[in-house]
């Protein structure tokens, strides 16, 4: 073979050999390409199919925790409606809570009673030094389907001597139409707008004087009430009571018919996210027979006590969330007018009260108020607008603790008083909810 056509025969190969080694490098990066494809396929089609199978264990398990929820429920409503008249004691176990209050008190000029008003209740300045205040212990439960029962004993010291007062004792219905409700026994009226909480719920160490003058601190009713509420997006509220028992202003008259009658209508709404109102307002008719608080020494009441009451709550939290701030403003007006015999001699006369108070919670745990409160006997006497300026700063480490401080200008009597309180308030065991 000639050298001349051996060379450009070696020079063909030499050209051919890195292109066909090429083609094959690239036929086998393509198969693994689509190796690859084919294998991120089957890897999502596996993971999809997991994801699958996970969400329909999810949905089982949730079925079957439903449905052991509602196979409790039904068991305890069977318990209830079949069994022979005595349900097991641990059927529905009451909710137990105890609330303790104490307070530091440094007074100047203490009062027990209000320029021109007839004395009642509990009222009036706490004398200097430390005080256990009171104590309450609440149980409450459904007593079946059909009604929810409530007990709340109060423990405090008079004279030294301990005493045990029942404030509450009452059935309320859970199975009537939409909106009606009843209630029986002892229970914290609707007159007015404060009268309804518990002591400790208040934001201030006392009551309004309003309420100390009109009520002797709280009105108490011992027998019905029965309300309505309209199924509107606006709360409106209807309702009447009928009181038997002897709160101040009523005393008892050992009749078939009630001694003192309360009307009541409440409307409130939300404004916004961020805001919510409510306005009420309430009149109260009271018969008194010898009406002088069981002291020989105070002036006897016989006659008609009315009173018509006016209030209003604003409440505002960025967007309703109130654990970092908050405002509310309320306020109250009463006017009463009691016309009879007073010691024997004739007597008619009109008594006003209001209050207004703010209360601004500027830290998640720290809140500041300020509170006026002012009440007219009536007579042209002496410190017959008798009135108050307080301002109050509260800590609150969780919702059961509470740790106030309190300063008071009084000006009840006609001396002028700077007043000083340091109070606490725990809560032990169950905490029912509060009101609006």
């Amino acid at each position: 073979m000639k050298l001349s056509n051996t060379l450009p025969t070696l020079l063909l190969i030499g050209f051919l050999l890195p292109a066909a080694h090429a083609q094959d490098l690239s036929a086998e990066v393509e198969e693994l390409r689509q190796m690859l494809t084919e294998m991120q396929q089957n890897y999502e089609h596996r993971i999809g199919d997991l994801e699958s199978r996970l969400l329909r264990a999810e949905r089982s398990a949730g079925n079957a925790q439903q449905d052991a929820d509602e196979a409790v429920e039904l068991a305890e409503q069977t318990a209830i409606d079949f069994s022979s008249g005595a349900s097991s004691p641990n059927t529905f176990n009451p909710a137990i809570g105890a609330i303790l209050i104490g307070q530091y008190a440094n007074v100047g000029t203490a009062w027990d009673q209000i320029p021109g008003f007839q004395p009642a209740g509990e009222i009036g300045t706490a004398a200097s030094g430390f005080s256990l205040g009171e104590a309450e212990i609440n149980f409450n439960a459904n007593v079946d389907s059909r009604y929810f029962g409530n007990l709340t004993l109060g423990f405090h010291e008079d004279d030294g001597s301990a005493e045990l007062e029942i404030e509450e004792a009452w059935l309320q219905t859970t199975d009537l139409p939409t909106g009606l409700n009843v209630v029986a026994g002892r229970f914290f009226s609707a007159t007015g707008y404060l009268n309804n909480f518990h002591s400790h719920t208040d934001d201030f160490v006392d009551r309004p004087l309003p309420y100390q003058a009109f009520f002797g601190g709280r009105y108490s009713v011992d027998g019905l009430r029965a309300s309505w509420i309209a199924p509107t997006s606006l709360l409106f509220e209807l309702g009447a009571e009928a009181n038997w028992g002897e709160s101040f202003p009523a005393t008892q008259n050992g009749k078939s018919s009630p001694g003192a009658w309360t009307l009541f209508a409440k409307v409130g709404g939300d404004i916004g996210d961020s805001q919510s109102w409510q306005v009420g307002v309430s009149a109260l008719n009271a018969d008194a027979a010898d009406r002088d608080n069981g002291d020989p020494a105070n002036a006897s009441f016989t006659g008609s006590s009315d009173m018509a009451a006016f209030d209003f709550v604003w409440k505002w939290a960025p967007q309703g969330d109130s654990t970092s701030s908050s405002l509310k403003v309320q306020g109250e007006y009463f006017r009463r007018e009691e016309t009879g015999l007073l010691n024997a001699l004739p007597y008619d006369v009109d008594q006003t009260g209001w209050y207004l108070q703010g209360v601004w919670q500027f830290a998640p745990l720290w809140r500041v108020g300020l509170r006026h409160d002012i009440v007219d006997s009536g007579f042209a006497v002496p410190g017959e607008s008798s009135k108050r300026d307080s301002l109050m700063l509260d800590w609150s480490p969780s919702e059961f603790s509470r740790l106030r401080f309190q300063y008071t200008n009084d000006k009840v009597l006609p001396v002028s008083d700077d007043q000083w309180y340091l109070q606490y308030i725990m809560s032990i065991g169950a905490h029912v909810a509060h009101q609006f």
